[in-house]
């Protein structure tokens, strides 16, 4: 079964290469280019893809907000299938890359890598991994641990999380494998792959075993 994907680019010539990019994967489909983020978020609605390739900086609705409306969870509703983001950047200093991992993308690169790089990125993030360009990986990570929210305790504050990320990562407490908690979710475990990618990325957190120290430390879960 083929990987489907949306392209979201200002940029007619960057959509276009990046479209034909993909096309030359026998694995990946492009079922749609968006030119802003108003379109990506109506292409996501209208096709279902599994990933979403978005530039960050786009007239109208930029990455940013668009990856927030694709990822946000819908109270009460199927959680399973959900749709993942890729985001690009032409700058490994540029601030906006923080807020679209912060919003629930599940990974990014940089543009330079993307003749190379760029179907792999992809495979990882529908496949419910992360994906954060090699060269400023590091970086990436520490800055996002440092700008991470806290409450007026000092605590790290979880109001950036969705109601399905808070219900993972309180049952991520107890330890149990991906597949236990697909089970106990009535989701795949690409699916759970998926949250708690953006459960790493939303808190700054590198491994799975801060997001369990998190839970508790936050009191979401009772020792």
């Amino acid at each position: 079964m083929s990987i489907r994907v949306v392209v979201a680019d200002d940029q007619e010539q960057v959509r276009d290469g990046l479209s034909m990019l993909l096309a030359a994967e026998s694995d990946l489909e492009v079922v749609a280019l968006a030119a802003d983020g108003v379109e990506a978020v109506e292409a996501v609605r209208r096709e279902r893809p599994d990933v979403v390739v978005m530039d960050i900086r786009m007239p109208r609705m930029d990455g940013i907000e668009a990856t927030r409306q694709i990822t946000a969870e819908v109270e009460g509703g199927d959680a399973d299938g959900v749709t993942t983001v890729l985001v690009l950047t032409t700058f490994d200093h540029d601030d906006a890359l923080y807020g679209a991992l912060r919003a629930g993308a599940s990974g990014y690169m940089l543009k330079d890598a993307v003749p190379t790089r760029l179907g792999d990125a992809v495979r990882r993030v529908a496949a419910g991994g992360s994906w954060i360009d090699p060269g400023v990986a590091g970086k990436v990570i520490e800055t996002l641990r440092e700008t991470a929210p806290r409450d007026p305790s000092g605590l790290p504050s979880l109001q950036m999380l969705s109601p399905r990320e808070l219900e993972v990562l309180t049952l991520m407490g107890d330890a149990p494998s991906n597949s236990d908690l697909a089970e106990q979710l009535f989701v795949s475990e690409a699916t759970i792959k998926t949250h708690i990618s953006r459960l790493l990325m939303k808190t700054g957190s590198s491994e799975r075993a801060q997001l369990v120290a998190l839970a508790y430390r936050t009191g979401l879960v009772q020792p």
